[in-house]
């Protein structure tokens, strides 16, 4: 199936690169399912989308059909300084959708880092040049996915960011761990990169039938007010399967809940940059 762009929505030269990073040091929240299916999403609307995959399970990449075998130069060889960014970029079977695949070999870069001087800044070194000319000419948005964990890879990811969205499941110990990766922001804001802010909070995972699912969506609406996005994402069986399949899951059943669901967050993501100054 081929996801064509609205007309009204189509790529201008002039939309600025806007780089958010997907971060939440708790696993099991629908962040790369969220990095997958809202970077599908986005280029159903029209953008030129690059998701980085940043987490040594590599299932962003496995999610979006990339087999492992087929990652000759990975996320790993551009922070090792390897290879450039535009060489690891590979097609997708999404029509502007790019992605930049990892492997295993990411678990042992923090170590082979530590004592670089340039060890937080390596990807946005290696991000210099995006959008302009190569492999990654056109991108207007990249979609980092960090592992979950708030380690040195995570670090990379937002000192090389505009914004963070963060997934997070309706569960008891959410706004405990959304506390924390709050902090983490303000800390790298304040040494590493002060353009960086909160671009949004998304619900996944959302059962309405779910007493405790409410009442944690509440209080995260209380808390951070409107930084929650009006999209939720509710659990959809079509979501799980999609990844075994090697899809998104927009390719997977375009008509299903979780799928209708994506592309109203894009369109909430895209009506959000909206308002930000456009960049001089």
């Amino acid at each position: 199936m081929t996801i064509e762009p609205s007309s009204a929505s189509r790529v201008t030269p002039e939309r600025p690169l806007r780089i958010l990073a997907l971060a939440n040091q708790k696993g099991g929240v629908g962040k790369t399912t969220t990095a997958i299916n809202l970077g599908t999403a986005l280029a159903a609307i029209g953008e030129r989308v690059l998701v980085i995959d940043l987490d040594p399970q590599g299932n962003a990449s496995t999610g979006l059909g990339i087999d492992r075998r087929s990652r000759k130069v990975s996320t790993y060889h551009v922070l090792a300084g390897d290879a450039s960014l535009a060489q690891a970029v590979v097609p997708t079977a999404v029509p502007r959708l790019m992605l930049a695949p990892s492997t295993m070999d990411l678990l042992g870069l923090e170590l082979e880092m530590a004592s670089s001087s340039d060890r937080a800044h390596r990807l946005r070194n290696a991000m210099r040049d995006i959008g302009k000319a190569g492999a990654t000419e056109g991108v207007t948005y990249v979609l980092i996915d960090c592992p979950p964990s708030l380690n040195l890879l995570t670090i990379n990811a937002l000192a090389a960011a505009d914004a963070v969205l963060v997934p997070m499941q309706c569960e008891f110990f959410a706004l405990e761990g959304l506390s924390q990766l709050l902090r983490t922001v303000e800390q790298v804001r304040t040494a590493l990169n002060p353009r960086l802010t909160i671009q949004g909070v998304v619900l996944t995972m959302v059962d309405p039938r779910n007493n405790l699912s409410n009442q944690v969506a509440a209080d995260v609406r209380s808390f951070l007010g409107d930084k929650v996005y009006e999209t939720t994402i509710p659990r959809n069986v079509r979501v799980s399967e999609a990844p075994s399949h090697g899809k998104p899951v927009l390719l997977y059943d375009l008509k299903c809940a979780g799928s209708q669901a994506y592309l109203r967050l894009a369109s909430e993501v895209i009506q959000r940059e909206g308002r930000l100054p456009v960049a001089a």
